[in-house]
């Protein structure tokens, strides 16, 4: 299929514009050429923007499937753990803008890896042949090292226990486009919260928002108190549970996680908990008529295949939503739009 230049659905005029060093107009949002390592680097003006680009890209896809705007333009996908939606949807939304992939998403035993080279090492060679690099790391703070040795942006698609801040992105776009509104919500997040990255960051997200949190999951998977005290500080509506029946009739949005087996040092607690919660139409037909339930994926049980069937499970609309997302950041960072 051709792909074709669709005209752009707001007015760059009303906008302010940089200039490239080759003397090209680019707009000014605030990311271009950024890092994306955190959701602390997002305030609500610039959600604002990505969440209207994801928008403009989806109608594009929709009406004529790509664009050429990243022509030209390379991104490396580095991921040293697996994964299925993020290094996809991150390949697909290259593909879709124009631009080409550096894919190195099969393991990265397959790569100079598995000879001992360092994270500075292959960074330093993989900006030598792209414009932006995509890293998945299982070491916290390991996206951080990275962009202490690249000389293009790298953005956090992962690492280990810390942040995700493209899929809390996402998340929060499916939880405006879905409901129609953020503020007054009340959100419940049950499961993996102390491992969850993608929990993590979405709650940090949600301090620009006036909301009500409720986190669900055995004692051992808290969240961080380091994360709770942030939000406590912050003035957070906030509580903590073991049961989901104590939020399912009052969730707008129930935002369920796996437990992450990879994360235990001692598989004999991963037993005691892996199953601890389940979400079957039998719950589901408590909650309001009215609301989502959400899961990063992938699901080893939590959610039962047969609320997929349930107009109030939106997590394949939310794994489409970040493709979107994942477009209108790369045509950001790389100044085009």
């Amino acid at each position: 299929m051709e792909l074709k230049t669709l005209q752009p659905l707001f007015d760059l005029e009303a906008m302010s514009k940089a200039t490239n060093g080759n003397g090209q107009a680019v707009v000014s949002n605030g990311l271009v050429g950024q890092d994306i390592l955190s959701v602390s680097q997002f305030d609500p003006g610039k959600l604002a923007y990505i969440f209207s680009r994801a928008r403009e890209m989806r109608e594009m896809v929709r009406q004529v499937g790509g664009t050429h705007i990243l022509n030209g333009h390379v991104v490396a996908c580095l991921f040293y753990e697996p994964s299925t939606r993020t290094s996809s949807s991150f390949i697909a939304a290259m593909e879709r803008l124009g631009g080409s992939v550096i894919p190195i998403t099969q393991g990265v035993n397959f790569s100079s890896v598995s000879k001992g080279e360092t994270l500075p090492d292959t960074i330093r060679t993989l900006e030598q042949y792209s414009d932006v690099i995509v890293l998945r790391h299982p070491e916290l703070g390991s996206a951080q090292v990275a962009a202490d040795y690249a000389s293009v942006p790298i953005i956090n698609a992962g690492d280990g226990p810390g942040e995700h801040p493209t899929q809390a992105l996402l998340d929060l776009f499916t939880i405006q486009d879905e409901l129609g509104q953020i503020d007054g919500l009340k959100i419940a997040m049950v499961g993996d919260l102390r491992h969850g990255r993608t929990v993590h960051s979405l709650t940090k997200l949600l301090q620009h928002y006036d909301v009500s949190l409720r986190f669900v999951s055995p004692e051992i998977l808290r969240m961080p108190l380091t994360i709770m005290n942030e939000i406590l500080d912050a003035g957070m509506n906030v509580r903590e549970t073991h049961d989901v029946a104590d939020v399912i009739e009052n969730a707008d949005v129930l935002y369920v996680t796996r437990v992450q087996k990879e994360r235990f040092a001692d598989l004999s607690q991963y037993e005691d908990v892996k199953n601890h919660y389940e979400i079957t139409p039998e719950l589901m037909a408590k909650a309001k008529e009215k609301m989502i339930v959400l899961h990063p994926l992938p699901r080893v049980g939590e959610i039962h295949y047969a609320v997929d069937s349930d107009p109030r499970a939106a997590y394949f609309r939310q794994v489409q939503n970040g493709m979107y997302i994942r477009m209108a950041l790369l045509a950001a960072v790389l100044g085009k739009a």
